[in-house]
């Protein structure tokens, strides 16, 4: 069986599923944007247990505990900064997709939802930023036979949009 994928326009932080990724920066001690929210969701201990893990690199993912997320974990991913597509923006952030879905495999997660990563204050066109997440969920979905739902949660209805033609593109190939 392989994991059904939907397209929900919500608050990540309230979403009931084992994990919620978090578009997160290089330090992992919270930001702007879906990354302050999480840790403002998540309360203190998101935040002492990020101090531990000695940051991230961009294109790669860490996990942590949810606290008092609805969510039993957090997968924090760095997402690129855009700087006009040719500094390997897109590879960078492909890269987040396989790293969230091969740590949420190795940890049992059977139901994950994924922010629009990039998409706020790092700049990535959300048209090209979607395309890559539903893309690479889609290709790779089969090689985790224990995910069972794949979330992407929009902020608003223009993300919401954009992940709706990504996944709509993707079904007609």
């Amino acid at each position: 069986m392989t994991a059904k994928i939907t397209i929900l326009q919500d608050n990540i932080t309230t979403l009931g599923v084992d994990a919620i990724v978090n578009a997160a920066n290089n330090s992992l001690l919270g930001g702007g944007g879906v990354d302050g929210a999480i840790h403002k969701a998540a309360g203190s201990g998101l935040l002492q247990e990020c101090k531990t893990l000695g940051g991230c690199e961009t294109g790669d993912a860490k996990i942590t505990a949810g606290y008092e997320l609805p969510a039993k974990h957090v997968i924090h991913t760095v997402g690129p900064i855009w700087r006009g597509g040719n500094q390997n923006e897109a590879a960078l952030l492909k890269s987040c997709y396989e790293r969230v879905l091969s740590i949420a495999d190795d940890n049992h997660i059977r139901s994950i939802a994924f922010p629009a990563i990039s998409c706020g204050v790092y700049g990535y066109p959300k048209d090209q930023a979607c395309n890559i997440a539903v893309s690479t969920v889609a290709e790779l979905i089969s090689h985790y036979p224990n995910l069972r739902k794949v979330i992407f949660c929009a902020f608003d209805e223009q993300m919401y949009e954009h992940f709706l033609d990504a996944l709509q593109a993707i079904q007609m190939h």
